[in-house]
């Protein structure tokens, strides 16, 4: 009983130690250590992020080519807390792994993002006046992909609109399914595993791409592993907003002509 109690004490005491030794940290030594585990974090994050290198040999030929690379998706509806707020806080990085921009290399959301993994499902265009489009094309390979190619013409030769009206009447045509050359085009298409796909994105003031991408497979985590070419990088197209005053005239002309 009395070793009991004597080990109870020590214990007592180390922890009062550990306690103290916690307190007198200065808040200088703290932010180090903050900062320290953040780093340690973003690199298992990354890893987390990362292709294998078996995937890495099987697509070599495609990755020696310019503007080629391969990536992995994470499902917006199991990793990206923000879009889902119940769920548990695994991947700090914004967006949780789902988005990815052509462009600019990145995953992290708000960098020009051009495609997106939410509920099996594969999207384009997330925030202000940016869209896009995508369509299968299955039989067809990377390789394949030129500018002789209809669907490749096609969304090669689309002009997006500069003002901001027709711009949101883009959005939600593309957003409900459009044809444009008696091909089907839309914003959002269901994942088929081994497919490859078109993919033109259209980010206003960053950037327009023409990218061509194979869905390679589905890990058990939900997340896909994408081969994709940059078939053409267009101008980065500019927006002309609409101007309250202007918009407030035609109203006013509008009236006046319904009362007349």
């Amino acid at each position: 009983m009395k070793r009991i109690t004597l080990l109870l004490a020590v214990l007592f005491v180390l922890g009062l130690t550990s306690d103290m030794l916690a307190q007198s940290k200065t808040r200088e030594q703290m932010i180090d250590e903050i900062a320290a585990k953040r780093k340690e974090l973003d690199k298992l994050e990354q890893e987390f992020l990362d292709v294998p290198d078996s995937d890495r040999v099987e697509f070599a030929q495609l990755l020696a080519q310019p503007h080629t690379g391969l990536i992995r998706l994470l499902p917006r509806d199991k990793f990206d807390t923000e879009g889902y707020k119940k769920l548990p806080r695994a991947i700090t990085l914004r967006g949780g792994g789902a988005y990815y921009s052509f462009a600019q290399l990145t995953h992290e959301y708000g960098f020009g993002s051009d495609i997106s993994l939410d509920q099996d499902r594969l999207l384009v265009g997330f925030a202000g006046f940016d869209f896009g489009m995508i369509v299968q094309v299955s039989d067809q390979s990377l390789d394949d992909l030129s500018s002789e190619n209809p669907c490749v013409r096609a969304l090669m030769e689309y002009l997006p609109p500069k003002l901001e009206s027709a711009i949101r009447t883009e959005q939600q045509r593309f957003a409900q399914g459009t044809t444009i050359d008696d091909i089907k085009l839309k914003s959002s298409v269901p994942v088929d595993i081994g497919a490859t796909y078109l993919l033109r994105s259209i980010s206003y003031d960053t950037s327009d791409v023409l990218v061509g991408f194979k869905v390679v497979r589905k890990d058990s985590d939900g997340s896909l592993i994408l081969a994709w070419k940059l078939l053409n990088r267009f101008s980065v197209p500019k927006a002309v907003r609409s101007k309250p005053e202007a918009v407030s005239l035609v109203t006013r002309h509008t009236k006046l002509q319904n009362k007349g």
